[in-house]
């Protein structure tokens, strides 16, 4: 029979959001905390991100870099990190079954949080047709090719998407040495900030396809050509041989879902409310399996969040019930996605449509709660459009759903 080993809160992923909850809740004295990662490697996906953007604007940082602080920080408190370990199946309300390097145990917690990040969906996933060639990446598995293995990739690239993401691939695909073919959207513009889109287009002399899709994958053994659709029905083959599939995120839920969860149908991750407590009691969900995905940044703001509301059920083991949190659309879907009188998160929101000046209503059971104007000019898809929680106070627990809205 497997021994249960027990533990003050069990952490489930070592990327940024859980690191910063783990490395909070140690040096808060929460007792023993442990990081569970089935990586070799503690940091997530910074890890292979060997581009900047990370830290601050004072104190720049490279993926690697900020990975290897964030790991520092979690031990340094007292945190336990163990790499290699695979959290299977629960074993109980707080309890999972797990192996790892020293086989298998049930391991049983106060409180868990769950930090299981995202992942891009693979060219399989994406339902593209055609032949199954070599030199077909998402951006992860190009990242982890390039700046962990050293690996070769191919001589001319294409990328699909023109998200953040994407031009981080392009980034990647240059530092291998191949040249970029082109970025690809099915969107009628490129979804990052003006200015990124203009180097790419201007310095890297990158072209950006937009309004067209994949429709095909060309070659046999190796990749030779990326057929694609313009809105028009112009086809063209896109001689390559290799292309990386960005964006398309999607939460890694699996042990959510096992858990029989409440999941959001728009984020697909687990229902939180703003204190990241999910529908079962004592288990908390922080980072990219909420909302897939937003910067490192937000994830550590997230992970420090989820470990004052950890410490809070630890010292009173209640929660209150929220009501849920909806869309209409055009608007895809809202993180957190319950809501109580009590939060004061701020909200993130993703939109499947480009939308200009737009105006956000807060509503319940036909009651206006909240009129709302953000500050970002023109909002497109795949990026964030945010919330203040400042009308939180004004719902009423025992109502209806809260729906949000653009008109």
């Amino acid at each position: 029979m497997t021994a249960v080993r027990p533990v003050d809160v069990l952490v489930v992923g070592a990327g940024p959001a859980g690191l910063a909850a783990a490395a909070r809740l140690a040096a808060a004295g929460a007792g023993r905390v442990e990081v569970l990662e089935r990586e070799l490697q503690a940091g997530g996906v910074p890890r292979h991100c060997a581009h900047g953007g990370y830290g601050t604007w004072l104190h720049p940082l490279t993926g690697p870099r900020y990975a290897r602080l964030l790991t520092e920080a979690a031990t340094g408190t007292g945190a336990h990190v163990r790499t290699g370990v695979t959290a299977l199946d629960w074993g109980g309300p707080l309890s999972l079954h797990t192996v790892g390097p020293g086989g298998r145990e049930i391991i049983a917690a106060r409180a868990v949080v769950l930090a299981t990040g995202a992942r891009e969906r693979p060219r399989a996933a994406r339902l593209v047709p055609g032949t199954r060639p070599a030199g077909v990446y998402t951006t992860g598995e190009l990242q982890q090719a390039v700046h962990l293995y050293g690996q070769h990739i191919g001589t001319r690239a294409v990328v699909v998407g023109a998200q953040d993401v994407s031009y981080a691939a392009a980034a990647t695909v240059r530092a291998a040495g191949a040249d970029v073919v082109a970025l690809v959207t099915d969107l009628p513009r490129a979804q990052t900030a003006r200015a990124r889109a203009a180097d790419s287009r201007l310095r890297h002399r990158v072209p950006l396809l937009t309004d067209t899709s994949v429709t095909e994958l060309v070659g046999h053994g190796r990749l030779s050509g990326v057929r694609v659709r313009h809105r028009d029905g112009r086809t063209t083959t896109l001689a390559c041989d290799t292309v990386v599939f960005t964006g398309d995120f999607v939460p890694d839920h699996e042990l959510a879902r096992r858990g029989g969860l409440l999941l959001d149908p728009g984020t697909r991750g687990p229902a939180v409310d703003g204190t990241l407590h999910t529908s079962r009691p004592g288990v908390f969900a922080v980072g990219s399996v909420l909302h897939a995905v937003e910067s490192a940044a937000t994830a550590v703001r997230e992970g420090a969040h989820a470990a004052a509301e950890v410490r809070r059920w630890l010292a009173a083991g209640e929660r209150p019930d929220g009501v849920p949190l909806l869309v209409t659309p055009p608007l895809r879907w809202i993180a957190p996605n319950r809501v109580t009188p009590a939060d004061r998160t701020p909200y993130v929101l993703r939109t499947s449509a480009v939308l200009t000046r737009p105006v956000l209503h807060v509503t319940q059971d036909g009651r206006l709660l909240h009129t709302e104007s953000p500050r970002i000019r023109t909002v497109l898809p795949n990026r964030p459009l945010p919330l203040t929680a400042a009308w939180t106070r004004r719902v009423d627990p025992k109502g209806g759903p809260v729906r949000v809205s653009t008109a």
